[in-house]
């Protein structure tokens, strides 16, 4: 009886709000995504302003030079979009450059292209030479096309203030991940407090159905350029 009412209570909840759940990442409110090799294009797409796609990856080892996640490039007209690559070593190989560059062209050539996105977890300990990788990166990037990055929270309370001032002068994009897979940080009020004293800009990246609460001061950083939300597939 007890579970019958729950459930009960659990609809009219939903119901009330329309399918929406208060303190959580409700992707219809969102303009900005990632959308990550393997999952399903959702209905929201269907008013995105902004797309992070991954593409590829570089991995260690002496495995191919550039894994590339998708049999082709996508065909996009409205969004901006960004290719995104991640990897889990910066030590590439010339090939990889020359492989990355080469799928640039590709989709740079069937879509409104604003740049290339690293995925990259860098150790806030090791944000220097982050910047010294991403420097050469840049050089290498044809004109026109933006560099972005995603980030760590911790950032920006135990960054070294140089280090990142080095990454905001070379990167045109930093967003800042509040999750770890499918779950929202634990005390992740604390560090957006903390972004108050980020000198860079940045996005926040949020995860779809994951907890969030906006901290009132956010709207009022002049830093804040707004959310991208990493969609998921249903369980």
């Amino acid at each position: 009886m007890r579970r019958r009412l729950a459930v009960l209570a659990l609809a009219l909840l939903a119901a009330a709000c329309g399918d929406r759940f208060p303190g959580r990442v409700d992707a219809r409110d969102h303009e900005a995504f990632w959308l990550w090799a393997g999952v399903a294009p959702q209905p929201v797409l269907a008013k995105a302003t902004t797309l992070y796609i991954l593409d590829g990856e570089v991995r260690t080892g002496a495995g191919p030079a550039y894994v590339s996640l998708r049999s082709q490039a996508p065909r996009l007209t409205r969004p901006e979009v960004w290719m995104v690559v991640r990897t889990d070593d910066l030590r590439w190989r010339e090939e990889s450059y020359a492989a990355m560059l080469t799928r640039l062209e590709q989709w740079r050539a069937s879509n409104r292209l604003a740049g290339l996105q690293i995925d990259f977890d860098a150790r806030t300990r090791h944000l220097g030479d982050y910047a010294l990788f991403l420097s050469d990166l840049r050089r290498r990037l044809p004109p026109g096309l933006k560099l972005s990055i995603t980030g760590l929270l911790d950032w920006s309370a135990n960054g070294e203030p140089r280090a990142l001032e080095q990454l905001g002068g070379t990167v045109d994009d930093i967003v800042l991940q509040t999750y770890q897979s499918r779950t929202t940080i634990r005390g992740y009020e604390d560090y957006v407090r903390k972004l108050d004293g980020l000198r860079v800009p940045f996005k926040i990246g949020l995860v779809q159905g994951g907890e969030w609460r906006e901290p009132a001061r956010l709207r009022r950083n002049p830093k804040f350029h707004g959310y991208v939300v990493f969609l998921l597939n249903p369980r």
